[in-house]
C-alpha cells in the first residue's frame, strides 16, 4: 500500500543531500555527497559548488526513492543561508530548481527555508526537542558560528534572532585552517577528531569570550595554534587542543546566553557540533548551571536534508 512521503533537499557549500520521511516522521532514506575539493585547498568557488550539486542531486533523489511504493506529499528545501531578507548564495539554486520543479509537477506544497533553519529542524527532529517556546541555538560550522534565540510562532515556525557568536573566524574555519596545516584533507573535521583521539593531553590554547559575554573570537586561538605547530607541536595534542578550546568557548557562550535570556534549553547543531569531545564537554559544563543541552545524532548535525524533510512533514502531515 502506497504511503505518503516528505522529501527534503539541501545544497550547501560542501554537501549535496536528499532525505525522505515517512508518514510517521521516521526516516525512510537519506543520501548525501560531499563535494570534491582538491588536496591542499581550503574551499570551492560558488560556480564549482553549483556544478557539483547539479551533477549530484538527480542521482541522490533517485537513490532515496529507489524501490519505494510512495506518494509525494510535500517538499522542503534550503533556499538561502540564513533567515534574512538579503541572505543569498548561488549554491542553493541547484536544490531550489529541482524542488520547485518537482513541486510543480506533482502539485504538492513546497516549504522554502534557510540552511540555518534546516539545521534547527534537523536538530529538533533528531534530538526530540527542546519543546520549550524559547530556547537558544548554537550553529557551529564552516560558514557560521551564530548564537540565536529561537521563539516559536503561531504558524509552528520559529523566529531566529542572532544574539551572539564569532566576531572573526567561524569554528569550522578554525578547524580547517589547523587541519589543512596538519596535512588533513579538507573538510578536515572528521580527520581532526580521529587524530585528537590518539592522545589525552591537549595543548593549551587561549579562549576568548568578549566582555559583552555573547561574542567570541577564534582568530587568536587559531594564530596561537599555528605558532605551536610551527614550533614542532605534536599533531594529536594540537588537534585535541583545538577541540578543547572550541568546547570551552561554546560552553561559556551558551552559559552566558542562557543566563542573559532566561532559558534552560539550548541546542547545538552544525558540523563542528557533531564532534563527540565538544558535545561531552559542553554538556557537562552546562549541567552544572542546570541548563540542558540538546544534540541531534551526529550524522544529522552535519549538513544534511533531514531538516528540510522534517519541516515539510511537520507543517503538512495534519493536512493530509
Amino acid at each position: 500500500m502506497s504511503q505518503k512521503v516528505y522529501l527534503g533537499i539541501d545544497t550547501s557549500c560542501y554537501t549535496t543531500s536528499a532525505a525522505l520521511l515517512a508518514e510517521d516522521g521516521s526516516l525512510l532514506a537519506e543520501a548525501r555527497q560531499i563535494l570534491s575539493v582538491k588536496p591542499g585547498r581550503c574551499g570551492l568557488q560558488q560556480s564549482e559548488m553549483v556544478f557539483q550539486h547539479t551533477r549530484n542531486l538527480p542521482r541522490l533523489v533517485e537513490d532515496v526513492f529507489a524501490d519505494k511504493d510512495c506518494t509525494l506529499a510535500a517538499i522542503g528545501v534550503s533556499g538561502y543561508p540564513r533567515p534574512l531578507a538579503d541572505s543569498y548564495m548561488p549554491a542553493f539554486l541547484a536544490g531550489m530548481s529541482v524542488a520547485r520543479s518537482l513541486a510543480a509537477v506533482y502539485k504538492v506544497p513546497l516549504e522554502v527555508i534557510s540552511h540555518q533553519e534546516n539545521h534547527l529542524e534537523a536538530g529538533l527532529w533528531s534530538a526530540g526537542g527542546p519543546q520549550a517556546e524559547r530556547f537558544l541555538l548554537l550553529h557551529a560550522s564552516g560558514g557560521t558560528t551564530d548564537l540565536l534565540l529561537c521563539e516559536r510562532r503561531e504558524d509552528s515556525r520559529y523566529n531566529l534572532t542572532q544574539v551572539g557568536g564569532s566576531l572573526d573566524l567561524h569554528a569550522g574555519q578554525f578547524v580547517d585552517r589547523i587541519g589543512v596545516a596538519l596535512g588533513l584533507q579538507f573538510p578536515t573535521g572528521p580527520a581532526l577528531e580521529q587524530l585528537a583521539d590518539q592522545t589525552e593531553a591537549p595543548l593549551e590554547l587561549p579562549v576568548s569570550v568578549s566582555v559583552r559575554k555573547l561574542d567570541v573570537s577564534l582568530s587568536g586561538p587559531a594564530t596561537a595554534a599555528m605558532r605551536k605547530l610551527e614550533a614542532g607541536a605534536d599533531g594529536a595534542s594540537l588537534a585535541l587542543g583545538v577541540e578543547h578550546t572550541l568546547a570551552e568557548t561554546f560552553a561559556r557562550l551558551l552559559r552566558n546566553g542562557a543566563a542573559a535570556y532566561g532559558v534552560r534549553d539550548v541546542i547545538l547543531v552544525g558540523g563542528v557540533g557533531s564532534n563527540k569531545y565538544i558535545r561531552k564537554h559542553v554538556e557537562e559544563k552546562l549541567a552544572k548551571r542546570r541548563v540542558r543541552l540538546w544534540v541531534p545524532e551526529g550524522r544529522f548535525s552535519c549538513d544534511n536534508a533531514s531538516g528540510c524533510a522534517a519541516v515539510a512533514w511537520r507543517l503538512h502531515k495534519k493536512n493530509d
